[in-house]
């Protein structure tokens, strides 16, 4: 994998080699920007925002409400115990257990959705530099195009590092 990318201290200087690298004709989803904390009032930032996250969550949490209604419904019809008019399925005993499998179907749901996206575990090279956990900026294009090469190190300006 080739890779072109540059270390930034200040925000204002990512913002403006994002803004360069788009009129050099970089394709949007090909702009890596990594940060070891978020800067959310800058436009670079919002680029991936949209996420499935929320409803794979409650889809997750709805599974595990089913499956806790179910389980305990069934259990109690399955082994009637005879209360002395009262019903067999008790529902305020198992709000408990229907409540403990919603919570744990929404966070397996979350988790396993955290892996898949963030593509863990994996054995290929991603684009990193030590430098971001210290509080460096990095903006880079992963396999960038043979003729854009000095357009993209030109559009990354000061804080060109080099590549691999």
């Amino acid at each position: 994998m080739s890779v072109l990318y540059a270390l930034y201290s200040e925000p204002d200087d990512v913002q403006k080699a994002v803004d360069n690298l788009r009129k050099a004709g970089v394709p949007e989803r090909e702009i890596v920007v990594i940060s070891s904390e978020p800067i959310e009032e800058y436009e670079f930032s919002h680029r991936d925002k949209a996420t499935w996250l929320y409803w794979i969550a409650g889809g997750g949490g709805a599974l595990g409400l089913t499956f806790g209604t179910w389980l305990t419904r069934m259990t109690e019809l399955a082994w009637p115990l005879p209360t002395g008019g009262m019903p067999i399925v008790a529902w305020w005993p198992n709000l408990i257990v229907m409540f403990e499998l919603t919570m744990l179907g929404g966070i397996l749901a979350t988790v396993i959705t955290l892996f898949i996206t963030a593509k863990i575990p994996t054995r290929e090279n991603t684009l990193y530099d030590r430098a971001v956990s210290d509080g460096k900026i990095l903006v880079g294009v992963e396999s960038p195009a043979e003729g854009a090469r000095n357009a993209i190190e030109k559009a990354l300006g000061a804080g060109f590092v080099g590549g691999r």
